[in-house]
């Protein structure tokens, strides 16, 4: 399984990755998980020599199948088959520039299945990918807690007991909007000076992060920006919290969204298709958070305003969550449909 980052990174695709080895591995099957980032090349094509694959699993479609074509994707695929879990920014952002979308089109002629977690994706890739709808499969999302180590959220940032403590756990970079949530969070606190605001995540983008550190020294009032907090305490972490924030420009499903739903927290997110989902719930659900215009600066100061004035909404929103989640699937059954695809690949490999 390749995936751009990989536990212990706190990361989604770390998150999600770990989450399928694990249960993959209870079930019986031999699984490795190589973070394509940084992956030196040769070190990568001792693995496949010496794990000997069956099959390889791309979690993402550009950012691992650019790894694939660096050292010859014939070679590595070579009596391999290959299934692919497009992320929301292949889908969202990189289908866009061409000599993303040329990598990821031929990944997805390269592989047997693509896997959505998302109904909003199928639609998607077939209207930009011709020739696929054949080969997608949805496997509903799930979600686990990797421990439950404490972690007090409030104490580590500082923040007082009496505050609204919104948290945005998500790596920095652009497609995040760490800096822009930033900004706008800092007009809230001057209306509502009662708030703090805890980011916590790794650096994805250098520059990026950069800007956002320097800009979060004239905050330092109400902002705070932790290291990434281990997977083994996130739960302790979100249920320190009061709001859980996502300011993402594109998304698949947000593991995030996920935990703040089990976690009982009520949320605030961006009104992007990815988002829409986990926040607005299935069509006989009734909301577990508030969703914003990212086109309206004044739209998420409004919702923002709602959850810090309304403790109930918060409570409302947050129960909401808590009833959805418990509906979700659970890993091992998620594991299993990705065994069902797994095997129906390599069955129809070994016809032909």
């Amino acid at each position: 399984m390749l995936t751009p980052t990989a536990f212990p990174t706190t990361t989604g695709n770390a998150s999600t990755t770990e989450r399928w080895r694990r249960s993959l591995v209870q079930q019986g099957h031999d699984v490795e998980v190589l973070a394509t980032e940084n992956l030196d090349i040769f070190v990568f094509q001792q693995m496949l020599i010496h794990f000997k694959p069956d099959l390889i699993h791309l979690h993402h479609a550009f950012r691992t199948g650019e790894l694939l074509f660096k050292i010859n994707t014939e070679w590595a695929t070579n009596g391999r088959a290959v299934v692919v879990s497009p992320g929301g920014t292949d889908i969202h952002l990189d289908t866009r520039e061409e000599d993303r979308r040329r990598i990821m089109t031929r990944i997805f002629e390269k592989a047997k299945a693509i896997i959505v977690q998302s109904e909003e994706m199928m639609p998607r890739i077939i209207e930009s990918y011709a020739g696929l709808q054949d080969r997608i499969i949805m496997i509903p999302k799930s979600f686990c807690w990797m421990g439950e180590e404490e972690f007090n959220l409030r104490e580590a940032s500082n923040c007082r007991a009496e505050d609204i403590l919104f948290f945005f756990p998500a790596g920095i970079r652009p497609v995040k909007g760490n800096l822009e949530a930033l900004h706008l969070l800092e007009r809230v606190y001057t209306l509502r000076p009662s708030i703090c605001v805890v980011f916590a995540g790794p650096v994805i983008d250098k520059d990026y992060a950069a800007r956002f550190e320097q800009e979060l020294k004239r905050f330092g009032a109400f902002a705070r920006w932790l290291p990434p907090i281990p997977f083994q305490a996130m739960r302790s972490a979100y249920e320190s919290a009061d709001v859980i924030l996502n300011f993402s420009f594109s998304e698949g499903i947000s593991n995030v969204l996920l935990e703040a739903k089990a976690a009982g927290k009520p949320i605030l997110a961006s009104d992007i298709s990815g988002n829409r989902g986990p926040v607005l719930g299935n069509k006989d659900d009734l909301p577990s958070g508030l969703l914003f215009d990212l086109q309206s600066q004044e739209h998420f100061i409004q919702q923002a305003l709602r959850l810090v004035d309304e403790s109930e909404l918060r409570k409302k929103l947050g129960q909401r969550g808590k009833e959805q989640a418990a509906k979700l699937p659970t890993p091992e059954e998620e594991a299993r449909g990705l065994v069902q695809v797994y095997k129906k690949v390599l069955k129809n490999r070994s016809r032909n």
